[in-house]
């Protein structure tokens, strides 16, 4: 079995991937650079190569990708037939719940608007701030990485309810749990929004108009999924009238976000560059390093593939 990795590994991590296919061949490449007669030869690719280029994987068992979402790659076609594709999800949750609740805090004590004032030289009070203290959070994706904000929120006193598709008993950190069909009663109720949903064909455009309006006066808003779940003009209108006291936004659309684009500008409005869930925490790699060991062996052993994507 030939694996090709892609993923930017140290020495340590490389060794321990060897260690787990001793009989086997392991490339290590830059995805970058990678070329078609590698990607030929490979029996497993672990890392997020280029849709395009799995053209080009004539031998391909699993494609093990180093990211949770695999929107990019779920169109008829992109990925070899007969190959199992594995996404990631696991792998995240500290890092990103980490940013987003870190985001969101900043946004309720006014961090970024002092940080403005500092800059300006401007030493002024900036009125009343908010408290995760028995707020009521709306968590938009009960997942790995909601699960892991929705904990972050609980320690701080907050009253958490997870939204998911299908309906589940709540358990901590979840006091309550409610399924997508009750959004926008949901919405009404809640102090903050967070949303780390998937890009697909019911989350497009899902938080417009109608999503804003519905959510109560004053509350915040967080993104940290997927850039095309919000209208932008919509959120921007929502920001400018009051009735969105802030949004924290990890994610947009398009990525990168255009330097004229008019929701660098929105009032109340603080943005990343999608840099939650890269490698910036070291544990994420040692995550995904693990799922991928894992699913090398699953698939020696003849075994069900960890986080295998239907298509």
């Amino acid at each position: 079995m030939n694996v090709l990795c892609l993923l930017p590994v140290n020495e340590t991590q490389s060794e321990r991937l060897c260690a787990a296919v001793p009989a086997d061949t392991v490339t290590f490449v830059d995805r970058d650079v990678v070329s078609d007669e590698q990607i030929a030869a490979a029996d497993v690719i672990i890392g997020n190569l280029a849709p395009a280029r799995l053209n080009a994987a004539q031998n391909l068992r699993l494609f093990q990708l180093n990211s949770a979402g695999y929107d990019k790659y779920a169109a008829p076609g992109i990925v070899p037939e007969g190959a199992i594709m594995a996404c990631a999800t696991g792998a995240y949750g500290q890092s990103v719940s980490e940013h987003m609740f870190a985001m969101v805090l900043a946004m309720m004590k006014r961090l970024p608007a002092y940080r403005d004032c500092q800059r300006e030289h401007d030493w002024r009070d900036l009125g009343p701030v908010t408290t995760f203290v028995d707020a009521q959070v709306l968590v938009l994706g009960a997942g790995d990485i909601g699960t892991h904000f929705a904990t972050l929120a609980s320690a701080m006193g907050a009253h958490v309810t997870g939204m998911r598709r299908s309906a589940v008993e709540p358990r901590a950190p979840y006091e309550r749990m409610a399924t997508m069909d009750a959004l926008y009663d949901e919405l009404g109720r809640a102090d903050i929004v967070f949303s780390i949903l998937p890009s697909c064909d019911a989350t497009r455009g899902l938080a417009n108009e109608k999503f804003f309006a519905a959510c109560q006066p004053g509350a915040l808003f967080a993104n940290g999924g997927r850039g095309d779940l919000v209208v932008a003009s919509d959120l921007i209108a929502a920001l400018e009238s009051g009735h969105i006291a802030g949004a924290a936004l990890d994610v947009t659309s398009p990525e990168p976000l255009p330097a004229n684009d008019a929701l660098w500008d929105a009032p109340n409005c603080f943005i990343t560059p999608h840099v939650s869930g890269w490698y910036h925490l070291p544990i994420t790699l040692e995550n995904i390093l693990d799922i991928a060991i894992e699913n090398l062996h699953h698939l020696a052993a003849g075994e069900p593939i960890r986080n295998a994507v239907t298509l």
